[in-house]
C-alpha cells in the first residue's frame, strides 16, 4: 500500500471547494508520455495553478503502474525544482470501470479515482460507486462518479450516442453513493470528432456545434446546491492544430470540439473540473508532423518530442489562463 501523501500529492477536496467558491475550474489533463507530464507541470508552475494529472486504464497499462507512481512523485519534485514550494497536484484515474482497478490505483498512490458505472443500470451504478467510495475514503482518496452517457471514443470508453444526465436522479445518486464529485452529460463528448457536420450550423464558413445544455446544468445545481460537478470530453479541438496536422499529411476531417466560450461559462458555475485530452494529442501530433515534414532525415526523438512538449505546454497555459481561470490560485 502506497499512500498518495507520501508521494507529495493532494486529493481534490480542498481545490474543488476553492474553485466553486472562486468561480473557476481545475484543469484535468490526461497524459500518456513523459513529455505531456513535463508540460503539465511546467504550465501549472508558470501559471501558479493547481492541476489534475489523469490517466485512463489504457494509459496506465501503457506506462506501467510502478513507473507511473514514480512519475507522479517526480512531477511533485519537478514542480518544486521549478520554484513552486507547495504544488497542488492530483493523480487521478479517469474512467475506472471496475472496483478492482480503482482499488489497485488507490493502493498504488493515486489521490483520486473515477468510477464510471454510467453504462450500467442505475441501481448497479449506485452499488458500484458506493463500494469504491467506501474503500477510497478509508485512505482519504476522493471519488468521482458519473451519471449520463457521453458519446464518442476515448481509449476503452466508447458510446454511439449521448444521454443527458437526468436531474431528478442526481440527489438520490449522491446521497446513496457518498461520491465527492459527479461527472454529468450536458452535450460534451469524447474524442476529436465530437459532432457531425449535420449536427452543426455553418456560420461564416465555420461549423458551429450545438450549445451545451446549460438548462440541464442549472437544474442539477438546483437539486445539488454547492455540489462539485465535472465535465468530461471538453477539448475544443483547436482548428489551427488540425490545419497543421492536415497540412503535413494528416487526414483529420470535420474535427469539431466544444467552443471555449461555453467552457468559460461552465467554469463559472458548479463545474469545478474540466477534462481535456484530445487537445493535447492534437498539439503533440501537429508539432511532430511539422518536424518530420521540414526535416525528413531527423531521427532523434528529442528533436521532435521536444517541440511537441513545448506546443502542448503552450496549449495548457492557454487553457489555464484564458478558459478555466485557475491561474494564480496557489
Amino acid at each position: 500500500m502506497v499512500n498518495y501523501k507520501d508521494l507529495g500529492l493532494v486529493n481534490t477536496r480542498e481545490m474543488f471547494a476553492k474553485a466553486v467558491e472562486g468561480g473557476y475550474a481545475i484543469p484535468a489533463f490526461n497524459f500518456n508520455t513523459m513529455e505531456q507530464m513535463q508540460a503539465i507541470v511546467q504550465a501549472a508552475v508558470e501559471t501558479k495553478s493547481p492541476v489534475i494529472m489523469q490517466v485512463s486504464k489504457g494509459a496506465r497499462n501503457y506506462a506501467n503502474a510502478t513507473i507511473l507512481r514514480y512519475m507522479a512523485q517526480g512531477a511533485v519534485e519537478y514542480a518544486k525544482e521549478l520554484g513552486c514550494e507547495n504544488p497542488q497536484i492530483v493523480l487521478h484515474l479517469d474512467h475506472g470501470d471496475s472496483f478492482e482497478i480503482c482499488k489497485d490505483c488507490i493502493d498504488s498512490g493515486f489521490s483520486s479515482v473515477m468510477i464510471d458505472g454510467s453504462h450500467l443500470p442505475y441501481d448497479e451504478n449506485v452499488a458500484l460507486t458506493k463500494k469504491v467510495v467506501e474503500y477510497a475514503h478509508q485512505f482519504d482518496v476522493t471519488v468521482e462518479g458519473e451519471l449520463g452517457v457521453l458519446a464518442g471514443v476515448e481509449d476503452e470508453v466508447v458510446a454511439a450516442e449521448s444521454h443527458y444526465t437526468k436531474p431528478e436522479e442526481v440527489e438520490d445518486f449522491v446521497s446513496k453513493t457518498g461520491c465527492d464529485s459527479l461527472a454529468i452529460s450536458i452535450g460534451t463528448s469524447h474524442g476529436a470528432h465530437k459532432f457531425t457536420p449535420e449536427q452543426c450550423t455553418l456560420v461564416n464558413g465555420v461549423l458551429v456545434p450545438p450549445p451545451l445544455a446549460f438548462d440541464v446544468l442549472a437544474e442539477i445545481e438546483k437539486k445539488l446546491p454547492g455540489f462539485l460537478i465535472v465535465l468530461h470530453g471538453s477539448s475544443s479541438v483547436p482548428q489551427d492544430e488540425v490545419a497543421t496536422i492536415n497540412q503535413y499529411g494528416g487526414q483529420l476531417k470535420a474535427a469539431i470540439g466544444i467552443p471555449e466560450e461555453q467552457l468559460r461559462q461552465a467554469s463559472k458555475s458548479a463545474v469545478c473540473k474540466i477534462n481535456i485530452d484530445s487537445d493535447s494529442r492534437l498539439a503533440m501530433t501537429a508539432a511532430v508532423r511539422k518536424v518530420f515534414a521540414e526535416n525528413p532525415a531527423e531521427f532523434d526523438p528529442r528533436k521532435y518530442l521536444g517541440p511537441a512538449r513545448d506546443n502542448v505546454k503552450k496549449m495548457y497555459e492557454h487553457k489555464i489562463i484564458n478558459v478555466l481561470g485557475s491561474d494564480n490560485k496557489l
